[in-house]
């Protein structure tokens, strides 16, 4: 009732005549006086003066005519910037991921979003794997990136792709030489590791007691950047999944040799977002992006020699 009384109201006093404006939106013209009525009843003012043959507001008339009108633009605006977000042209976007992921690859792929849609701000946070799954749990981030498949039920998982920790070094590193590395022979080498409680020392820790090794790192950091460059400096091996490392690898200051443990080989980097929540506009179309470039870093199969049985050595 509310909504059409003020409709009435507006519409009469735009066109000056309760007639006109029952001629427009197609009522009688006493449902158009009545519904003024009430609305001027529960204001407690009169706006419109009564005894002329054309609508001529109050003082109290015109503040609501103007109310009306402002709150119409209002509206329209609101449509307007909804529709731009349904087309992508506005919006923020707030992603999680972790430490390994950022680097020229990621940064090109921003990059080229914010291209093509210049009205979308973007933040990019970077945490451990479980705090970014309370985060997306939570609905303090939209798009969460991690290593591994969570198993929790509230969460969906877009999209998972191969990504198997490998052993990062110089080429020219004695671990370089090898085909593929064991935990045996990684034992050997300087080690430069991520501190207990991230992902991937966990990993490597569980296939130390299933191996017995013990992996004694000679340097341990929460830097992804600071293990590649002690990695490119020939100091010391990494373990780190490809995708932490593909500049690197493409310009040839490190090389990457498979790690054999079979679960190590079978890790996997997930893109997840909350279960029930609709990611639409910007968020849908970057996690759009996000799956495709994802798909591109995943690793190509290994070669196999002409009698296709054994794998061949793996180059960078």
């Amino acid at each position: 009732m509310w909504d059409n009384a003020f409709h009435y109201f507006y519409e009469a006093a735009s066109l000056g005549s309760m007639r006109l404006a029952s001629e427009k939106v197609g009522v009688a013209v006493s449902s158009i006086s009545r519904q003024i009525s009430q609305l001027e009843a529960t204001m407690g003012v009169s706006l419109i003066e009564r005894g002329r043959r054309s609508i001529r507001l109050t003082d109290a008339g015109r503040l609501v005519f103007d109310f009306h009108r402002e709150q119409l633009a209002d509206r329209e605006g609101l449509m307007n910037r909804l529709q731009e977000l349904r087309e992508v042209k506005t919006g923020h976007i707030i992603l999680a991921i972790g430490e390994g992921f950022i680097g020229n690859p990621f940064a090109h792929t921003i990059d080229q979003f914010q291209r093509r849609n210049r009205g979308i701000a973007i933040t990019v946070q970077i945490f451990a794997s479980s705090e970014i799954i309370r985060m997306v749990l939570e609905d303090e981030v939209h798009i969460g990136m991690i290593l591994h498949v969570p198993d929790e039920p509230k969460i969906r998982t877009r999209l998972s792709v191969s990504q198997p920790l490998t052993v990062l070094c110089a080429p020219k590193h004695p671990a370089a030489a090898l085909s593929s590395i064991t935990l045996e022979d990684l034992a050997r080498f300087d080690l430069c590791l991520p501190p207990k409680g991230f992902l991937i020392r966990s990993a490597l820790q569980h296939a130390e007691r299933r191996a017995r090794i013990m992996l004694e790192p000679m340097l341990v950091t929460n830097s992804i950047q600071m293990m590649r460059e002690v990695a490119k400096a020939g100091r010391a091996v990494t373990v780190l999944p490809r995708i932490s490392a593909l500049a690197e690898l493409a310009e040839g200051s490190l090389v990457a040799r498979p790690l054999i443990d079979p679960e190590l080989e079978h890790s996997s980097v997930s893109l997840i977002h909350r279960l029930g929540r609709q990611l639409d506009g910007a968020p849908a179309r970057l996690l759009s992006q996000l799956e495709n470039s994802l798909k591109n870093w995943a690793p190509a199969p290994a070669p196999v020699d002409e009698s296709g049985n054994e794998p061949l050595p793996l180059g960078t």
